[in-house]
């Protein structure tokens, strides 16, 4: 038994969030990236500080070696020939006397500014000594301080980075050695660019490999989604409904994830199929009753009504005896409506063959507002239909008497004077019934129950005719049965029925 959907019904299995989430394969693959990329970043920082410390411990054991072979030198010269040295030549004859680019400067210690040198010679690639610029000798000059103080410096020359230590002789007289720090960075960047290239291939391999391992673990769990969705749009409010899909023995042993929710999906499945076995049994049962009920009743009202007319026939009744006469068959006539509502109903409801004739709506429409018109002539009641005829294929006494009862519902639930308005129309392979009325219009709260059987909107809307609550539930029956919707549209003033129905032929 469905109802008017409402705004928020219906909707919520699609509708989405303004930001769609991640799915979880993509959610896996991604942490795994990122956690490989923390690691290769973590790993390649601490090689690189690694490396790099003992490429400068090396570095500076071979520069203090460098400078003690540079001070026996100066200490052998000075205790030779007394002739003084060339100020503008090597500083100790043959000058660096190992390593290519090696750097040695002479100078005298100047106390707080440093010192000043007087001569510095380096030894190129092919073993030749060569001065050193009088610019990079200013730059030696101006580290020899803080060499003197932190035991070693870096100084920025024309040959490249330097490292330069500062030894006395004797006398105040130091010798500057340097080493040149170029390669030792050549080997750091050759080592980055290496760990950059290792990460960035161990990163590929992760995301594809990854990808491909999630994607097949995953697997069953995508076929455990598919099932619920397959079973999520399966219509399970009425008539009799099997679910065959089940998850895999596979894939349903507990002991992993994916096990344990395709056992949890199975034992599911199992029992909303039972709960729609046992819902079909009772509405089985219920709709024999009802109709079992339907038939035994018709026989005795149709006897009342005969012996009703027959007491009125026959005897002479006072007033009050004609005036319960009267409300007798005014009450087995209502009895007997009910009965034959019930019946129609059921025979709707178990699906039986319905005839198929051609019928013209509008035909229909234009009787349906003659009676309606010589019945309730304080409603005043207007029909517009097309000139051509809008067939439709169906039973033409069960759709008279879905405008008949859209017309009654109309005229019993608004006041007296409530303009009615009857229109036809056929579009886009439809046709379209719409009965409107000025009326006060239904309560929001009823509106979503106002298509279910027994329900009265005597509270929401004001009429003095009592209903059985079943005239538009046979609507909707009968609009279904024919392979058409009924829809509902109320505000204060302004309450529309439209029914739509496939045209014959479309």
């Amino acid at each position: 038994m469905s109802t008017v959907p409402s705004s928020t019904e219906g909707s919520a299995p699609d509708a989405l969030p303004g930001r769609r989430r991640a799915g979880l394969r993509t959610t896996l693959v991604a942490l795994l990236v990122v956690t490989v990329a923390v690691v290769c970043l973590a790993l390649g920082l601490l090689t690189h500080a690694s490396l790099s410390n003992q490429l400068d411990a090396e570095l500076d054991a071979q520069l203090q070696r460098a400078a003690d072979r540079a001070v026996g030198r100066e200490q052998l010269q000075d205790a030779g020939p007394t002739e003084a040295p060339d100020p503008h030549g090597p500083p100790s004859g043959e000058g660096p006397d190992s390593g290519e680019f090696e750097l040695t400067a002479r100078g005298e210690r100047g106390g707080g500014s440093g010192g000043t040198l007087d001569s510095a010679v380096w030894r190129d690639q092919d073993g030749e000594v060569r001065e050193l610029p009088a610019a990079d000798l200013r730059e030696l000059e101006g580290v020899m301080a803080e060499a003197e103080r932190a035991g070693a410096a870096p100084v920025s020359l024309s040959l490249g980075t330097y490292r330069v230590v500062v030894r006395p002789v004797d006398q105040g007289a130091v010798v500057v050695t340097g080493l040149p720090t170029d390669s030792l960075r050549s080997t750091l960047l050759r080592l980055d660019l290496t760990l950059l290239a290792a990460g960035a291939a161990a990163l590929a391999v992760t995301g594809i490999g990854g990808s491909l391992i999630i994607r097949r673990t995953l697997r069953p769990l995508e076929g455990v989604a598919d099932l619920a969705s397959d079973v999520a749009r399966t219509p399970l409010g009425s008539g009799t409904v099997s679910i065959d899909g089940r998850v895999p023995v596979e894939h349903s042993t507990p002991g992993t994830e994916v096990g344990d929710v395709g056992r949890a999906l199975n034992l599911l499945l199992d029992n909303v199929e039972e709960a729609i076995e046992v819902r079909q049994r009772s509405e089985d049962g219920m709709r024999r009753f009802i109709a079992d009920a339907s038939h035994e009743l018709r026989t005795p009202l149709t006897a009342i009504r005969g012996y009703t007319e027959m007491l009125r026939l026959t005897e002479d009744l006072g007033e009050r005896g004609q005036q319960s006469v009267d409300r007798l068959e005014v009450q087995s006539a209502r009895m007997t409506s009910l009965v034959e509502d019930l019946l129609l109903l059921t025979r709707l409801d178990d699906r039986a063959p319905q005839v198929q004739d051609e019928v013209d709506l509008g035909e229909i429409a234009l009787e349906a507002v003659m009676d309606a018109r010589a019945a309730a002539q304080d409603h005043p009641v207007d029909v517009r239909v097309p000139d051509e005829p809008v067939v439709v294929l169906g039973d033409p006494r069960q759709l008279s008497q879905v405008v008949a009862n859209l017309l009654s519902n109309a005229r019993k639930h608004t006041p007296e004077g409530t303009e009615i308005a009857v229109k036809l129309r056929s579009q886009e392979g439809r046709a379209e019934l719409t009965v409107l009325d000025a009326g006060p219009g239904i309560d929001p709260a009823l509106v979503p129950e106002v298509f279910s059987r027994f329900t009265r909107a005597d509270r929401a809307r004001s009429g003095a005719e009592g209903t059985t609550g079943l005239g538009l539930s046979i609507v909707r029956a009968i609009a279904e049965a024919h392979h058409g919707t009924i829809d509902l549209s109320s505000s204060p003033g302004r309450t529309v029925f439209t029914v739509s129905l496939p045209l014959a032929g479309g």
